[in-house]
């Protein structure tokens, strides 16, 4: 669908009023969750701007939670017109969204990783792992995959015997009075390998977001 051109205003930086312009089209729905944007060239041309500005007004547009960016690929919608907010856990988050979710655990137990340990900084190369699957309760469409790595520590080390508390790793950490000081997301459009592709019932080389 062609866009009108779109003439910017003096007094606001030009890469903010990008974003601001592409937000609007965004959550009004005119761009839905997984859409690709138009190129750098057709904004450049719509914006009547610089390639460098575009690419600034883009990266704002990421660091609203909109949008994720994949190099020789393009830039994809990542809002689906329900904030989901994390921070009280993924399963509760995703229920106060309106997403029917089930979450099926395909893995809980102690590992060893000592090339995750080195990463991290950590002497002990013994982790928890935790993998589970969500799928839409009402058809079964695939909503995630998420593999998390715990440092075993002695707070946890009953977790793989008893299981998560209440289903919700959030609640688990909780409980044993461990609550996460600060993080980092990040997140990018991947084709789904063979193993994965199983596991959410998606055929194989399938887009899906990675965080």
């Amino acid at each position: 669908m062609k866009r009108r051109a779109v003439q910017l205003s003096p007094g606001t930086g030009k890469p903010e009023q990008i974003a601001t312009v592409l937000e609007h089209e965004i959550r009004s729905g005119v761009l839905g969750f997984g859409d690709r944007l138009q190129s750098e060239n057709e904004l450049v041309q719509r914006f009547s701007v610089s390639r460098n500005t575009v690419r600034k007004g883009l990266e704002e547009l990421s660091s609203r939670g909109l949008i994720t960016t994949r190099v020789g690929i393009g830039s994809f919608v990542t809002f689906d017109g329900k904030p989901v907010d994390d921070s009280i856990g993924w399963s509760r988050a995703l229920a106060d969204a309106g997403a029917n979710a089930e979450t099926r655990t395909l893995r809980l137990e102690v590992i060893e990783d000592p090339d995750l340990a080195s990463l991290l900084g950590i002497e002990s190369p013994f982790f928890i792992a935790v993998d589970r699957v969500r799928t839409n309760a009402s058809d079964g469409h695939a909503i995630s995959i998420e593999r998390s790595r715990l440092p075993l520590s002695s707070e946890l080390e009953d977790v793989p015997l008893r299981g998560l508390r209440e289903g919700s790793l959030h609640q688990t950490l909780r409980a044993a009075g461990l609550i996460p000081d600060h993080g980092e997301e990040w997140v990018e459009i991947e084709m789904l390998n063979a193993e994965d592709a199983a596991i959410l019932g998606c055929p194989q080389g399938t887009p899906f977001l990675r965080g």
